[in-house]
């Protein structure tokens, strides 16, 4: 983590239980605590810090930005990587509430995190992603 300068992607709990260390996995949201490396041949692995192209926030990022969608960031890159896997699917915002039943946040009330998540599904940003 450090050495690579990928340090977005954090350890929780170890056990799958706090979205914390979430990365995508051929954009699909893991739990990167419970994959084993010897699993990860031949995958596409994406982390927080993969999201900003050439230097530029992606819309997730923003929304959450313009949302006040983060408090401390402990649980910011997990909830995002999770949402982008999500918004490749067109969630509804009820379908947005559960897909982030695996992520936990203990400074917010999540209200600012699904506005921002559903700002980008309503305004069709996920295409851009």
């Amino acid at each position: 983590r450090e050495d690579l300068l990928l340090t977005g992607t954090k350890e929780g709990c170890s056990e799958g239980e706090c979205g914390a260390c979430t990365v995508l996995l051929d954009n699909e949201a893991v739990h990167a605590c419970l994959i084993l490396a010897i699993q990860l041949e031949g995958c596409h692995i994406t982390t927080i810090e993969g999201l900003a192209a050439s230097g530029e926030l992606d819309a997730l990022q923003k929304a959450f930005i313009d949302e006040i969608a983060i408090q401390c960031g402990f649980c910011t890159p997990g909830m995002i990587l999770s949402a982008k896997a999500l918004l490749m699917k067109h969630p509804s915002r009820d379908e947005i509430c559960r897909a982030l039943a695996g992520n936990l946040c203990r400074c917010s009330g999540y209200q600012q995190i699904i506005r921002a998540i559903n700002k980008v599904a309503e305004e069709g940003l996920y295409e851009k992603l």
